[in-house]
């Protein structure tokens, strides 16, 4: 019979375990992709603060959908919450993007509220008007920063990110930004 103590193997975990870091927040690694490094160091540089603005307004979007009130309360919640789903997808997407060029994607909450650039709205609900108008800044925000990035990209031959930076954040930031600012509109449904 073994003793417990000489027994390698034990199904209780190993807790409370800490490591090194292998890799710092900011750096690259070397891999094969054709790119140097100047273009990952700047691609991996603008998409970690396009992630983080992208999770703040992922946050906004769900917060908002909670929040919602008033006669378009239904219509809105679904909304919200669609464009809410579409940015956490693209926040996956980003962040497999940085980490593709060698980088380390911004992965806690309270690193993304030190590099995001989106104001923080008050901790109470506001009228709907102004929650919309929050997340059309948010996405004003991120798109002018990502058409700038993705220009860059592409001079410094980052086909990848441009092309990340183009057709997903860039075209579902205009989308989404188009639906909300349309609710804003002053308009009568019927006309005497």
């Amino acid at each position: 019979m073994t003793n417990s103590t000489e027994n390698t193997h034990s199904s209780q975990p190993l807790l409370h375990q800490k490591g090194e870091v292998i890799q710092e927040f900011g750096t690259v690694k070397q891999f094969p992709l054709g790119l140097s490094y100047d273009a990952r160091m700047y691609s991996c540089q603008q998409l970690g603060k396009t992630l983080a603005d992208t999770r703040i307004l992922y946050g906004l979007y769900k917060k908002f959908h909670w929040a919602m009130r008033g006669a378009t309360f239904y219509q809105l919640h679904l909304l919200l919450d669609k464009h809410a789903d579409e940015q956490l997808a693209l926040v996956d997407t980003i962040a497999e993007r940085v980490h593709t060029l060698g980088g380390v994607a911004v992965g806690d909450s309270r690193h993304v509220a030190e590099l995001t650039s989106v104001p923080r709205p008050p901790d109470g609900v506001e009228e709907v008007p102004a929650m919309l108008s929050r997340l059309l800044e948010a996405h004003e925000i991120i798109l002018t920063e990502a058409h700038r990035d993705a220009a860059r990209a592409a001079e410094l031959g980052d086909d990848g990110t441009n092309d990340l930076l183009v057709s997903q954040v860039i075209r579902t930031g205009e989308l989404q930004a188009w639906f909300l600012a349309e609710h804003l509109v002053d308009t009568p449904l019927v006309r005497a």
